[in-house]
């Protein structure tokens, strides 16, 4: 058997003496592993570093077989990655992410959604921003979905202001007011028909929210841990927003120079095949 797709690079692990195990996200086929002979050639190991997009080729005599990749490099991310400690604690993070999907279930939209993501790593708003919808992408594909188009307890779709931490449904202001305290902020920038920028109070607000509902849905029932990897990229964010770059030189971005850099992600994820309906307000409608 023998197939070809694009794929980004989630993680090797050595294999004898010349060759390794390439993990990667392919675009039509999901999650996949393969053996990839001298893999550990000093020609491959720039190639095999996380967050690089590849063509890749699996042959194997059945199907479920490990199989051989080869592999042609298609972008260099990696080298940019790698110049911020932020950049890489979300390659590992978005990682560990898809590994929470069964291996070689496709997953499309997700791969559109990662390539997005690590393209916009440079900013702490929109590495956020983007870092939430993709775990909420990721509870939707795992059948735990967050409904944040309507009120639960009226069906309203105006003044969302809350998400039930039972139900993973929005609640509107008047209906979630009496009991606040007992529920979660439901941050401006995923409120329906936003268009608001990420802020460090609404990102702070998701990043429990969606943490929230892993553990309670994926982490907690299988009895695994999450990567530490996320706990390093948030703090890296919410740092950067206090008026940091990732880089540690002081922000010099105006608010014009942010709304124009938010458009521009906005177009790039339009014209990503499958990722102008993950992308779209609200962002993940049950």
């Amino acid at each position: 058997m023998e197939w070809a797709d694009e794929a980004v690079i989630l993680g090797v692990k050595r294999h004898g003496e010349t060759s390794v195990i390439a993990e990667v996200m392919t675009r039509s086929r999901g999650r996949h592993l393969g053996m990839l002979r001298n893999g550990r050639s000093r020609s491959m190991q720039p190639v095999l570093q996380p967050g690089n997009r590849v063509e890749v080729t699996w042959r194997a005599r059945l199907d479920e077989h490990l199989g051989n990749f080869a592999m042609e490099p298609l972008n260099y991310r990696a080298a940019q990655l790698m110049e911020h400690a932020a950049s890489l604690h979300a390659v590992q993070a978005l990682a560990a992410l898809l590994r929470l999907l069964p291996e070689r279930d496709p997953h499309s939209h997700l791969y559109d959604m990662l390539n997005i993501v690590l393209d916009h790593l440079g900013e702490p708003s929109e590495a956020g921003e983007l870092y939430i919808r993709f775990e909420l992408a990721v509870l939707n594909d795992l059948g735990f979905g967050l409904d944040l188009s309507q009120c639960a307890a009226t069906g309203s779709r105006e003044d969302l202001d809350y998400v039930s931490p039972r139900s993973g449904r929005a609640v509107s202001r008047d209906a979630g007011q009496p009991y606040h305290d007992k529920l979660f902020n439901l941050p401006d920038f995923l409120k329906p028909s936003s268009r608001a920028a990420a802020d460090r109070g609404g990102l702070a607000d998701a990043f429990r929210l969606t943490q929230y509902f892993l553990a309670r849905h994926v982490y907690e029932p299988r009895g695994i841990e999450p990567a530490s990897a996320r706990d390093g990229f948030v703090r890296a964010v919410l740092e950067g927003l206090d008026g940091e770059r990732f880089d540690g030189h002081a922000r010099g971005a105006t608010r014009e120079h942010k709304a124009s850099d938010r458009c521009r992600l906005r177009k790039t994820a339009a014209s990503s095949a499958g990722a102008e309906e993950i992308l779209r307000q609200p962002p993940y409608e049950k």
